[in-house]
């Protein structure tokens, strides 16, 4: 009497759409993968922890992926993604904090102690940057996003982003020339 044949796709449209929908997230995975683990350190300081928000980030990408219309766009979706699970952390646990520094990623290009120290010295710099500063320099130097598309992620007004990466980029040059902070003497 009743056919709900005519509500239900055909098997192999089913299995059609998700081989496409895996293929997708393969190849954003394999695109974007490094970018969004590496703004994910540079969010929480540490690798471990990055390497799980990176993960949960991409389960939830995987989960919501028809949510995605332009592929064009997904690096800031995921980056808004990765922002949010960092926030979770927060609200799942409390941490206890220390004065021990937990910076330890590996620079492999740079060839001299003295390359190395100062990358480390940036670093540390960055770091002390407030949240409203840091966050935008580092989306617009890690992540590569244009001052348009960081207001987009982190949902402000163009003009408020570039002022905050000016502001950002000349505190970081006030402490970097300071001679005590480079290590340099009065003189």
């Amino acid at each position: 009497m009743f056919n709900f044949s005519r509500n239900k796709k055909p098997t192999t449209t089913v299995n059609s759409d998700m081989v496409s929908k895996q293929r997708r997230y393969d190849s954003l995975v394999r695109a974007l993968h490094a970018d969004i683990f590496r703004y994910g350190y540079w969010l929480c300081g540490d690798k471990h922890v990055a390497e799980d928000i990176t993960q949960e980030t991409f389960l939830r990408a995987w989960r919501s992926l028809e949510s995605l219309k332009d592929d064009k766009a997904a690096k800031a979706w995921l980056i808004t993604i990765l922002r949010r699970e960092n926030a979770r952390r927060f609200e799942r646990k409390q941490f206890n904090y220390s004065d021990v520094e937990q910076e330890t990623i590996e620079d492999h290009i740079s060839s001299s102690n003295e390359d190395q120290a100062e990358q480390h010295l940036i670093r540390r710099q960055i770091a002390k940057l407030e949240l409203e500063y840091r966050e935008p320099l580092l989306l617009q130097v890690i992540g590569g996003f244009s001052g348009e598309e960081i207001a987009g992620i982190l949902e402000l007004n163009r003009n408020t982003v570039m002022t905050r990466l000016f502001r950002a980029r000349n505190q970081l040059k006030d402490v970097l020339e300071q001679p005590q902070v480079r290590g340099q003497s009065n003189g």
